[in-house]
Order: C-alpha cells, then structure tokens, then sequence
C-alpha cells in the first residue's frame, strides 16, 4: 500500500487495485527503461543527419567515413557537438571528408 501512495481514487486504498496498479507501474517503468535508451539513440541519429546534410553528407555516409577514419566520437557526442557547436562539428566533417 506505501507504494500505491498518491495514486487517485480505489487505486490507492483497496488493496487488489492497488496491488495490480503498483505491479502495472513496475513494469512500464521497466520496459521504458530500456525504451529510453532506443529512444535517445533515434534522437542522436537525427540530430547527426541534420547537420551532416548541411555538409553535402547523408548520415550513413557520414558515420562509415567516421568508422574508417577511426574518429574516437559516439553518436551522443557527435550529436551534441551538431546542436551545440556546429563549428567544431564543421571540422568533425572536413576532416572525415578529408
């Protein structure tokens, strides 16, 4: 019941309401869990491509160049630096073109 605390209506003072509302919130927080991490790679995905074609690049292009050329950057920070710091993102990209 101490978990079913702040739910509204029977849900939180009858005990199979309850019971069966607290197990059904255990398990959408343990599948968005592992959703979350789909979700923020579909994100970082996106935001690599948009500023990749500003450079004449499409995204897959882009990440086999940065692949062969052995560039130590994961997506997170390729996409953060694409949002945040296009400059040196332009030189992320000339120097895969390269």
């Amino acid at each position: 019941m101490e978990y079913a605390k702040g739910y509204f209506g029977r849900r939180k003072n009858v005990w199979t309401v309850a019971k069966n509302a607290v197990e059904k919130g255990w398990l959408y927080a343990y599948t968005h869990r592992k959703q979350k991490k789909r979700t923020f790679r579909k994100l970082w995905i996106t935001r690599i491509n948009a500023g990749v074609r500003q450079h004449g690049l499409t995204y897959s292009k882009f990440m086999g160049l940065v692949h062969k050329n052995e560039i130590g950057l994961n997506r997170k920070v390729l996409a953060d630096l694409a949002m945040n710091h296009p400059e040196a993102f332009k030189a992320v990209v000339d120097k895969v073109k390269g």
